[in-house]
């Protein structure tokens, strides 16, 4: 991954940008010395933010059944079967 300062990305910007975009690779911004933030094109942080969503939605099933709150199959279909009349 590529590191570049804050005033690179201050003085570079447009050009940053280009490469983000033309490479599809995140460029991690350091400030002091110490990582500040990542540019990451839109694209990929989309795709990431999807990802994510699943992730958390996966996340909040397994809690659920480690809390006991799920439903049967029949259980399941017959609450389904009140919304389809």
């Amino acid at each position: 991954m590529r590191t570049e300062l804050v005033t690179t990305l201050k003085r570079q910007a447009t050009e940053l940008l280009s490469d983000i975009e033309r490479d599809r690779q995140p460029i991690l911004i350091t400030q002091h010395g110490l990582p500040s933030a990542y540019l990451v094109d839109v694209e990929s942080y989309e795709h990431m933010q999807q990802r994510m969503s699943i992730l958390e939605g996966i996340a909040r099933g397994e809690q659920a059944i480690a809390e006991g709150r799920f439903a049967s199959h029949d259980q399941a279909k017959a609450r389904l079967a009140r919304w389809l009349k």
